[in-house]
């Protein structure tokens, strides 16, 4: 089409909307593409913290058991020791887990790159139509 050819209202028309489904399925691949890294990135930490846990436990049961005995060679009753040791580590346990519960939050599973993208899209379409 030469640059002095004019194009009627019909066409200027169907081309917009020929141009804004091909951003919205471009952008909807976006999306996918990105909601698929997040959930990658969820199931990677998953797994990192499950291993992570897997590995630990015996090695803690027997640092835990260590410590008990430690506590009772400086004249604690058995009761005592445990109690303090057990305390101590739930508390541990505790915090750690919440730790990596943040980490699954939804805000950080957000694809904010795209819905970014898409609120730019729709701006730059509500200008193009006034």
């Amino acid at each position: 089409m030469g640059i002095h050819e004019h194009r009627t209202v019909p066409e200027l028309f169907t081309d917009l909307i020929a141009q804004v489904t091909s951003l919205f399925r471009t952008e909807t691949q976006l999306a996918r593409a990105e909601i698929n890294e997040k959930i990658a990135q969820a199931g990677g930490g998953v797994a990192m913290i499950v291993g992570g846990a897997v590995l630990l436990i015996p090695a803690l049961v027997i640092l835990l058991q260590a410590a008990v005995v430690a506590l009772i060679d400086q004249g604690f009753q058995s009761a005592i020791a445990a109690l303090i040791v057990g305390g101590t580590a739930f508390l541990i346990g505790l915090i750690v887990a919440l730790i990596g519960l943040n980490q699954l939050k939804v805000q950080k599973l957000t694809p904010h790159k795209t819905i970014e993208q898409l609120q730019s899209d729709a701006a730059f379409a509500r200008n193009q139509v006034r």
